[in-house]
């Protein structure tokens, strides 16, 4: 039985918020997510940012087969105590020597605890990362089995990759941010990461969007908050019916960002790499 660590980066407050508005927080998400491409594995969920979080040393990190690293509205470039907590665990992971995989803000921890840099967007990704491709590196590289020349994948985030570590190799990019896709071998660890979501579902983008909407409407990708809801509400079709044409078609998009078994194929294909190690 697979034994994985799920690391929050939301603080208590972001997770009571995103509780409330959509029903689990992101480390919550990615547990249910987890649990439900590997039935049976023991998960525990661990909370970095918090102040009287339990210090995991390497030798604990070391006892799971692998640690994943979640989203959140979290800020890598702020000097503040509870980003200091979550790089310091983020070098731990790498240290420990156990793999580890993260997504949105966990790939941006991670490329910060290994030397690289992020920055704020000039504007948001919101909804749907389109046309993301992948680099020479990428077309052979198992995180990215099965995936196309190109892709769409469910996306929110106003921050995002400058520059990366020395001992990274860039996987895929898009024309909004050029880190999409990353692989970091730092200090004895090796990290596999995302800048968008396949943990989450499109209804859960949705949630997203509505609770974002004024950010959406001011950063100029929508023209009012009824437009966000639009777009909200289409997404909730294709929760409930991946192959509504209709909802397909308004969105941009073709069944494999609405079809659960494509878009998690990411985290399928490191779950996979781990067996095999």
């Amino acid at each position: 039985m697979p034994k994985f660590l799920v690391a929050e980066s939301e603080t208590t407050t972001e997770r009571d918020e995103r509780r409330q508005h959509a029903g689990k927080s992101a480390g919550e998400t990615y547990a249910a997510t987890l649990g439900q491409l590997r039935p049976g594995a023991d998960i525990t969920i661990v909370a970095p940012a918090d102040a009287d979080a339990t210090q995991l040393m390497l030798a604990d990190l070391a006892r799971y087969d692998a640690v994943f690293v979640t989203g959140a509205p979290l800020h890598v470039y702020q000097d503040s105590p509870e980003v200091r907590r979550q790089l310091a665990f983020m070098a731990n992971v790498f240290a420990s020597g156990t793999p580890s995989f993260g997504s949105c803000a966990g790939l941006q921890l991670a490329v910060a605890a290994a030397g690289g840099t992020v920055r704020k967007m000039e504007r948001m990704e919101a909804g749907i990362s389109r046309r993301i491709a992948p680099t020479e590196e990428g077309r052979s590289h198992p995180l990215l089995r099965g995936r196309g020349p190109c892709w769409d994948a469910p996306a929110i985030h106003g921050d995002e990759v400058e520059t990366l570590p020395a001992d990274a190799t860039l996987l895929a990019s898009n024309a909004v941010s050029e880190v999409q896709a990353v692989e970091i071998r730092h200090d004895g660890g090796v990290f596999w990461g995302v800048q968008y979501h396949p943990e989450l579902a499109p209804g859960e983008i949705a949630v997203a969007l509505r609770h974002q909407a004024s950010d959406i409407v001011d950063a100029g990708l929508a023209e009012s908050v009824d437009d966000v809801e639009r777009r909200a509400d289409q997404l909730d079709v294709l929760q409930h019916d991946a192959g509504r044409t209709t909802a397909l078609w308004a969105l941009g998009v073709d069944h494999r960002f609405a079809e659960e078994e494509c878009r998690r194929l990411e985290l399928k294909n490191f779950l996979e790499h781990l067996a095999k190690c």
